[in-house]
C-alpha cells in the first residue's frame, strides 16, 4: 500500500469518527441518552400481551382445582364455574335450589339442613383422592351462630352428580367429636374446609371460621375421612370469636414452605375483608408472618366479640380495600373486601395463582371472582400482581427503562371499611418523587428484588412485571412488593 493511499484511508477514518461524534453531540443536546436508546430497544423485547377476553365467574368463596385441561372453582351456595385459562369462566352451578351437582340436594341433606337451620350450603372444596374420584367437602351453617355441619360427598366426575358419604364434624350443639360440651370461644365453627396433600403425600384438612379459630386435622388417605374421630384437630390460630376465616394451605416446592392464607374481617362491602399470609416448614405449624409473629397469637381478648384490634398486626396483609385513582371522576376502579381465596400452582408454566371473590366500589354487595398471579420475592414471600391475570409471565427487567408516572398503593394492617386510594409517583431515571421520595435500585441478578430506597431510610423491595390494564385496555408495567415493615405495596404505570 502506498503512503498516499494509507494517508487517504486514515483521513477517511478520522472523518467518519468526527461525523459520528458530531451526531452524538447533537443527540445529547436535544435531550437524548445513549443508555435510553439501548433501554428503549430492550423495552421492545418485553412479552406482548394480546387483549384478553375476560368473563368473570360468580362464585363466593372460590376453591380451585384443576381437572384435565380445565380449572374449576366451587364455593358457597354450590356455585361452580370452570375455565381453561383462568380468565374466561363458564358458570356450571348457580345456587343450591337449581344445582345439578346433586340429584336431590334437599332430600339427601335433610338432616344437615334441619340441624344447621339453613336452606343453603357454605364454602365447599373439591379434592381428587388416590382412587381418582372427586371428593366434595361441604358445610352448612346457621350463620348467626356456629351451629354447623361438615362432611364429604363423592363422584366419578368433577361436575357430578355427587353422593353423600358422611357428615363427620358438627359444631354449636351436643354433637362434638370428643363428647365434651361445645365452647364457641375455643372450639371451631366447622365450615370453610380445604383438603390437601402435604409434600409427603399425607392428606389433611384445614378449616374454621371465627368462633374458636382455625384448625387442621389429619385425614385418611383412602376414605377422605378424619383419621382420629375423637378430636377437632390442632388449632393454628384464632379464638374468642376473632374475625378470621377461610383458611387455605399451599405447599410450594420451590421454597419448601407451606403457606397459610386466611381472611380477616367481615365479608360484606363494609366489613374490611382482607387476605393474610403466614408460612411454616411443617404442615401443621407453627405458622409465622413476615415480621416473625407466630399467628397462634392472633385471637380475640376474652369477652371481646370481634376483637379486630387484637389481631390486625399479626399475619402479613397482602391485599384489602383499594381504589385506583386515574385522576378522573370514575372511582369504581378497585376492590372492596377481597377475600376467601384459594391458590394453585401451574406446574407446566411454573406459575402460581391466587383466586378470590371481591366486591367493588359503588356496586353494593355484588361480587365476582378475580385471579391474580403470585410472584415470590427473594425471601420466598408471595406478592400479588396488581392486575388480574392476563397471560403475563415474569421477565428480566434489569435492562428496562422504568421511567414513568405510576399509581402507588401501600396497604396498612387495619381491618376497616376505609378505602386505600392510590397516589401519584414519578420515576425519572431512577429518581423517585411524588408520593415517595427516593431512588430505584436495580438488582444484579434476575432472581433478586428491585429496591426502592426512600429518603427517610426505609426500604421497599419487590418485582416488576408487564401486565394488562383491565380498566384502560392497554399493556403497562406494574410492581408488587413489601416494605421493610411488611406492608404490601403496589405500583401501576399510568400511561397518557
Amino acid at each position: 500500500m502506498s503512503l498516499s493511499l494509507s494517508s487517504k484511508l486514515f483521513e477517511r477514518s478520522v472523518t467518519i469518527k468526527i461525523k459520528k461524534l458530531f451526531y452524538v453531540l447533537i443527540f445529547l443536546a436535544l435531550g437524548g441518552s445513549l443508555t435510553a436508546c439501548s433501554e428503549k430497544q430492550a423495552q421492545n423485547t418485553l412479552q406482548k400481551i394480546d387483549s384478553p377476553v375476560f368473563k368473570n365467574g360468580v362464585v363466593h368463596d372460590p376453591s380451585v382445582i384443576k381437572s384435565n385441561e380445565n380449572y374449576y372453582i366451587i364455593g358457597s351456595h354450590l356455585q361452580m364455574a370452570k375455565s381453561s385459562n383462568l380468565m374466561a369462566w363458564e358458570q356450571i352451578s348457580e345456587s343450591v335450589p337449581t344445582t345439578e351437582l346433586f340429584e336431590d340436594v334437599y332430600k339427601e341433606f335433610a338432616e344437615e339442613f334441619e340441624y344447621a337451620k339453613s336452606d343453603t350450603m357454605w364454602a365447599g372444596d373439591i379434592t381428587q383422592l388416590e382412587d381418582g374420584r372427586y371428593y366434595l367437602y361441604y358445610c352448612l351453617c346457621e350463620g348467626a351462630s356456629p351451629r354447623s355441619v361438615l362432611g364429604v360427598a363423592v363422584s366419578d366426575s368433577i361436575e357430578g352428580p355427587y353422593t353423600k358419604i358422611e357428615s363427620f364434624l358438627w359444631s354449636g350443639g351436643a354433637k362434638t367429636p370428643n363428647g365434651k360440651p361445645y365452647n364457641a370461644n375455643t372450639d371451631p365453627n366447622v365450615i370453610d374446609p380445604h383438603v390437601f396433600y402435604d409434600k409427603d403425600g399425607q392428606l389433611w384438612m384445614v378449616y374454621g371460621s371465627y368462633s374458636g379459630g382455625i384448625f387442621i386435622l389429619e385425614m385418611n388417605n383412602k376414605t377422605g375421612l378424619p383419621k382420629d374421630r375423637t378430636t377437632y384437630g390442632t388449632k393454628i390460630l384464632g379464638g374468642n370469636h376473632a374475625r378470621i376465616e377461610a383458611p387455605y394451605i399451599l405447599y410450594v416446592p420451590e421454597t419448601d414452605y407451606y403457606y397459610l392464607f386466611t381472611s380477616y374481617g367481615g365479608l360484606d362491602l363494609d366489613g374490611g375483608y382482607n387476605i393474610r399470609v403466614a408460612r411454616s416448614k411443617t404442615v401443621n405449624g407453627p405458622f409465622k408472618d413476615m415480621q416473625g409473629n407466630d399467628v397462634i397469637k392472633a385471637k380475640g381478648r376474652p369477652g371481646v366479640m370481634f376483637d379486630d384490634e387484637n389481631i390486625q398486626d399479626i399475619g402479613t396483609k397482602m391485599i384489602g380495600n383499594m381504589i385506583w385513582d386515574y385522576g378522573d371522576s370514575l372511582l369504581n376502579r378497585g376492590y372492596m373486601s377481597p377475600g376467601h381465596n384459594s391458590a394453585i400452582i401451574d406446574e407446566e408454566n411454573n406459575q402460581t395463582f391466587l383466586l378470590f371473590h371481591t366486591r367493588f366500589p359503588g356496586q353494593g354487595e355484588n361480587y365476582e371472582v378475580r385471579t391474580h398471579q403470585l410472584l415470590f420475592n427473594e425471601e420466598g414471600w408471595p406478592m400479588i400482581v396488581p392486575r388480574p391475570y392476563s397471560g403475563e409471565k415474569e421477565e428480566d427487567f434489569r435492562t428496562i427503562d422504568l421511567s414513568g408516572k405510576y399509581m402507588f398503593v401501600k396497604f396498612n394492617n387495619e381491618i376497616s371499611a376505609e378505602k386505600i386510594r392510590s397516589e401519584n409517583l414519578l420515576i425519572d431515571n431512577k429518581k423517585i418523587s411524588g408520593a415517595l421520595s427516593g431512588r430505584l435500585d436495580y438488582p444484579e441478578k434476575v432472581d433478586q428484588d428491585f429496591s426502592i430506597s426512600l429518603n427517610d431510610g426505609s426500604l421497599i423491595k419487590g418485582k416488576f412485571i408487564s401486565v394488562w390494564d383491565d380498566y384502560m385496555k392497554h399493556q403497562t408495567i406494574a410492581f408488587t412488593g413489601y416494605s421493610q415493615d411488611g406492608d404490601a405495596v403496589m405500583l401501576v404505570e399510568e400511561k397518557d
